[in-house]
């Protein structure tokens, strides 16, 4: 029988060899981190969005800003479906139109940190945004990037109201998984803001709806963009509110 014999030193050696792997492995693992909410992380968009996000910084540098209406391809639509609606209520208003289609909560966070906001005064600005966040966040995430907003909002224009429109409703009914984000996130949104000095929170989505919450194609041809008689709700159910934040009446 053959018989192997160790020294202490060699003992110590092979110990040391076998903490040395153990160590090694453990560097090798990556550690789990948490799930960042893209809906606060600003980012930009390129091409044609780029060229917008432009034109909005040379319009509010020439001054005469007092209502800013902000947001996605919703508010885009004013300019679009809306046009007329927009000239009766706010022709006179000195309102700019600060909606791109497409746009995130983490989209308008970047405009409002290059210059969307920059040197100007206004007495408003209304936000409705979130909708196209439906798909990739959760509806908390979304709640968070619109407080986000509101407090970038506030922090550079600390004299101009806020008021945060409820995300508006998207598919026909309630079943709808998009709107059921949104209506969670509308929730949320509500009691963040809630008791925010400056901000305030309104919920219009009804006037959109049937009695059974149901969204007709004439109102949103798509089940998400209003067309011309949706501008028409919207302008009408928010128009008290817009003139009370704006000291007209």
């Amino acid at each position: 029988m053959l018989r192997y014999f160790f020294s202490p030193f060699s003992l110590v050696a092979m110990l040391l060899m076998s903490s040395l792997c153990i160590a090694q492995e453990a560097v090798l693992e990556k550690p789990a981190t948490a799930k960042t909410n893209t809906a606060i992380d600003p980012v930009p968009r390129d091409g044609n969005w780029m060229k917008r996000h432009e034109s909005f910084n040379e319009r509010v540098a020439k001054g005469d800003v007092d209502l800013l209406m902000i947001g996605d391809s919703i508010t885009h639509g004013w300019e679009g479906a809306g046009r007329e609606v927009w000239q009766k209520y706010y022709g006179d208003r000195n309102a700019v139109n600060l909606g791109i289609g497409g746009d995130r909560t983490q989209h308008v966070l970047w405009r409002l940190e290059n210059g969307n906001i920059e040197d100007i005064s206004p007495k408003l600005a209304v936000l409705m945004i979130g909708t196209n966040n439906c798909r990739s966040n959760t509806s908390e995430e979304i709640a968070e990037g619109v407080d986000a907003i509101v407090q970038k909002l506030r922090t550079e224009l600390p004299e101009m109201k806020v008021l945060v429109l409820a995300i508006f409703p998207r598919g026909e009914d309630d079943s709808h998984a998009g709107r059921q984000v949104n209506m969670k996130a509308n929730e949320l949104i509500e009691q963040e803001i809630e008791g925010e000095e400056m901000v305030s929170f309104l919920d219009i989505n009804s006037a959109f709806l049937t009695d059974d919450r149901v969204l007709s194609r004439e109102v949103m041809p798509d089940l998400l963009h209003p067309k011309q008689k949706g501008y028409a709700i919207w302008a009408e159910a928010m128009e008290p509110t817009i003139a009370k934040l704006m000291d007209e009446s």
